[in-house]
Order: structure tokens, then sequence, then C-alpha cells
């Protein structure tokens, strides 16, 4: 009984630390439990996939209202930190395993080496076609250039983590794609010796979609990031065009701003 006691009596001494902890700080309460729920996840209080107390518990752990853990929760869910699952509850997500910066223009390969995965690749397809509009006006191309479109599946260790479409003009690849380089910026240097010297990038995010998200693997719950890039050489030629879907949950990608002086 003495045992059970110090349990509940050291229980409740965490609580009021918690309670203390958000209340003698001047910011807006969901901020604060925006960052006490983020130190509890990486301290290891809550686990990668672990699920959190109910909100009531939650918010009366915190010593908030539930409204206000409620929109501590649609930021931490935004962010990527929590996913929450209609009827079931609110889950610690699994951390990205490659992160990079999406100013570094690196290819896939490179980001899964970089994480020290082993990168691999599947083929589906690939097909000659002719130019649509959107890709004269991409490629700045006449209706009679070819454009070669390839479909892979990019594994990291085995596990499949990017689904790859890539339009190219024949001319730049006239031997088609090499299956032993992985890497399309390798395949151009190769053949042709161009490389891809920047790109203009647009990112999409995406919830489940009917084709990828099971060819990746994904819980349904699980979101894609989509990576539109058109990239270009040194002398500005457009080279290729690509549409990549990132798993949420094993990909994050961060920007570098830097302020003008004035």
């Amino acid at each position: 009984m003495s045992n059970v006691r110090g349990l509940i009596s050291t229980e409740m001494r965490n609580t009021e630390d918690v309670v203390m902890s958000i209340k003698s700080d001047s910011r807006h309460l969901y901020l604060q439990v925006i960052d006490r729920i983020k130190r509890d996840i990486e301290t290891g209080v809550y686990k990668e996939k672990q699920k959190l107390p109910s909100e009531f518990e939650l918010a009366k752990q915190l010593g908030v209202s539930r409204a206000t853990l409620r929109e501590a929760l649609r930021v931490l869910e935004e962010e990527n930190i929590i996913i929450r699952r209609h009827g079931v509850g609110t889950f610690v997500n699994a951390r990205p395993l490659f992160t990079s910066g999406i100013e570094q223009l690196s290819s896939v390969t490179d980001m899964i080496r970089q994480a020290g995965r082993k990168p691999g690749t599947i083929f589906l397809s690939s097909s000659i076609q002719q130019p649509t509009e959107d890709d004269m006006r991409r490629f700045q191309c006449r209706p009679d250039e070819n454009l070669l479109l390839i479909e892979r599946v990019r594994t990291a260790d085995g596990e499949p983590v990017v689904y790859c479409l890539d339009k190219i003009l024949c001319k730049y690849l006239p031997k088609g794609i090499s299956y032993e380089q992985e890497s399309l910026f390798e395949n151009l240097h190769n053949q042709t010796h161009r490389d891809i010297a920047y790109a203009v990038a647009r990112i999409v995010p995406l919830g489940y979609h009917e084709k990828v998200s099971p060819i990746l693997q994904c819980d349904p719950e699980t979101a894609l990031l989509v990576l539109k890039q058109m990239h270009f050489d040194k002398n500005d030629e457009p080279i290729f065009y690509s549409v990549n879907y990132f798993r949420s949950d094993k990909f994050s990608f961060h920007v570098m701003r830097k302020r003008f002086s004035f």
C-alpha cells in the first residue's frame, strides 16, 4: 500500500511540475504545450508510433483546456510530428530517415547514401512519347522532338521510399536509360557529358494516392510530398523534368532563408 501511495504521490508531483512550468511561461498557452510535447518526444517520454494519452488525460496533465490542447495538436500534426487516426487516437510520427535542404540539389541516390542506406531502383516502365503542350513549354522543344518517360521506384535498403516519373528529351539519352547506373544525373553525364547545374522546384503536399501510396507501401494515413522539378544545365537549357513522390514519414525538406541587408 505504501508503494502505491508513493507512486501516486510522485505522479502528482510530476503533473504539478508540468502545470507550474506552463503557467510560469508568458507565451500563448498552445505554444507552451507544443514545446512540452516536443520535449517529451525528444526525451523518450513518448516514443515513435506510440499512442498519446486521450485529449482529456493530456489536457489534465498539462493543466490546460481541451481547446488549447487541440490547437497545439493541430500545429503538431501540420509539422508532421504527430498523426491522428480517426476513431483510433493520436500517435507520434516516425522521425524521417532522410532530410535535405531544398536549396541543395541532390539526387535521390545521394540522399539515400548520405543517410547511410543502400540505394536501389525498381524500374517499372519506360516509353517514348510525343511532347504535350506543357512539355513543349517546359522543354522549349518542337512537336517532333520525342521524350523518354521513365517510371521507377527508389528503395533504401530494399524498402520503397520514392516513386519517380522522369521526362527527358531523347536526344540527351541516345542509348536510353542505363539500368546499372541508378542516378539519372550519372546517366546524363556518362552519355552526353552534360551536368545538371540547377533546378526550379515546387513542393506539393498530398494525401493518400490510389496508385502511388500502395506502391510505396504507405499506411492510409501517411502523406506524400510531391517534388516537381525542371532541371537545367549551366547554359540554362532545360534537360529533364521530374515528379518525385516522397514518403513524408521517411523524408523531410527544409530551406535556409537569408535576410538581405539594406
